[in-house]
């Protein structure tokens, strides 16, 4: 698929329906641009991510440009400088984190802990994406030790297979996580839409 392709696809669609279709179609389904006719390479590279956290494979998808072979959003090519966005979807993993977050939380709440102005206004961010079901380890409360140490721990496993350390090449690996999959096409379901509107003659 091409940028045009792409473009024009997304302006046609008339229908919240059809909005789900293409991002199933599009976002979630068959083999990134990053591995064209490397599907064994894709099925390793998932399988070492799931066999980490523990989760399924098929938890396991690659977004962004490196899916697209160009940004979905800003329609800029991919290149030996763009990152492997993956997504991890599963229910059980982003459990855990709603308990440690809602701990956290309760604790903010009756001044057990407390935060300067800039870890606030990173809980906020924090939270505004936590509330659409997608949990974003790099904006993970600093202030607390626990949470440092899971940041830590994700960073360095992504690490470990960045930058040829993998069967994806040469490239840094980042990740977030979703709460399952209904709420992984809900958050791309709102980025084409808010795209499209800018894209529509």
């Amino acid at each position: 698929m091409t940028t045009e392709e792409y473009k024009e696809e997304l302006i046609n669609i008339s229908s919240a329906n059809e909005e789900t279709n293409f991002v199933q179609k599009h976002f979630f389904n068959g083999t990134p641009f990053v591995f064209k006719d490397r599907d064994g390479d894709y099925y390793d590279f998932s399988k070492r991510i799931a066999d980490n956290f523990q989760i399924q494979y098929s938890d396991i998808n690659i977004v962004g440009s490196s899916r697209f072979g160009f940004s979905p959003y800003k329609f800029t090519e991919f290149s030996y400088e763009s990152d492997i966005d993956v997504t991890l979807c599963n229910e059980a993993l982003f459990e855990k984190f709603f308990d440690l977050v809602s701990d956290y939380t309760y604790k903010l709440r009756y001044k057990e802990i407390f935060l300067r102005i800039d870890q606030y206004k990173s809980y906020v961010k924090f939270i505004k994406y936590f509330s659409t079901g997608w949990m974003r380890p790099d904006l993970l409360p600093s202030n607390s030790t626990e949470f440092k140490e899971i940041r830590q721990d994700w960073d360095d496993f992504f690490k470990t297979i960045s930058y040829g350390n993998s069967e994806v090449g040469n490239y840094k690996v980042k990740a977030g996580l979703f709460k399952n999959q209904k709420y992984a096409e809900k958050y791309y379901r709102s980025s084409i839409s808010q795209i499209k509107k800018i894209i529509a003659p």
